[in-house]
């Protein structure tokens, strides 16, 4: 880290109160202190001691909180979320070395597209690893908030942070955190294949609204609902008309 820039250990312990709230805001996303609060245990004036130390570090950055629907009065809270700086203290050293490899890797084939496509198979083969232990999680859901739901479990027992909230017309999936995010701002392969992979396991076409390798709070990935059985309406009576047939003997054709 920079010199004056307090580091975040991810790896120890949260010990310290500021630790906490800089790894609860990697772990749920964008959060207002009234937020951290409850979520941690502390005042709110403790958690805004803490918040202010990270903004001066440059760790965390706030903005308003996004309010969809209608507005209440008085002024929208402001949400905290980590920096670019931020997040780095949550990553590993080993992020270079493996994007380092993974540029020798799409050059050895010829780069271009053939580079691509190496990258792309690579993140395939690498998420297939996971696939079967999620499709189990999976198992017996039946509708796509339930789908959405496990898989969100899965993803959290992996280290992503996954939550599920409703949204018009569908789910939103939501990974608060993303190991590869480093890697995944070079190598745009890994998030497509992952989109793939919530695709197969889903059982339906899914559409990613935001990642956090393109410099958003979280990867956001809407899950649409089943189209409700289309509505067959009554066939009209024609019990009326049958019966003045029957009684004049005629044929009606």
């Amino acid at each position: 880290m920079a010199e004056g820039r307090e580091a975040v250990d991810a790896t120890a312990p949260a010990t310290s109160s500021r630790d906490r709230v800089a790894r609860s805001i990697l772990d749920h996303g964008p959060s207002s202190a009234a937020d951290l609060a409850e979520r941690l245990g502390l005042t709110q004036a403790a958690v805004r001691r803490h918040l202010d130390a990270l903004t001066a570090a440059g760790l965390v950055t706030s903005r308003e909180q996004k309010v969809y629907g209608h507005r209440g009065r008085g002024r929208p809270a402001r949400v905290f979320l980590l920096t670019d700086s931020g997040r780095n203290t949550f990553y590993q050293a080993y992020d270079q070395l493996a994007a380092d490899a993974l540029g020798f890797l799409a050059q050895a084939v010829g780069g271009g597209e053939r580079g691509k496509e190496a990258l792309a198979a690579f993140a395939r083969a690498r998420l297939a690893r996971d696939a079967e232990r999620y499709a189990a999680a999976l198992g017996g859901c039946e509708d796509a908030e339930a789908k959405a739901q496990a898989l969100a479990g899965a993803l959290t027992a992996d280290g992503y942070a996954a939550t599920v909230r409703s949204a018009p017309l569908g789910e939103q999936l939501c990974q608060h955190h993303c190991p590869v995010a480093h890697i995944a701002e070079q190598f745009p392969q890994f998030c497509e294949a992952e989109t793939e992979l919530f695709s197969q396991l889903l059982g339906t076409h899914v559409q990613r609204l935001a990642t956090i390798a393109h410099g958003d709070g979280v990867c956001t990935t809407f899950v649409p609902r089943a189209a409700p059985p289309p509505h067959h309406e009554k066939p009209i009576e024609t019990t009326a008309t049958n019966d003045a047939t029957a009684a004049s003997g005629r044929n009606p054709a």
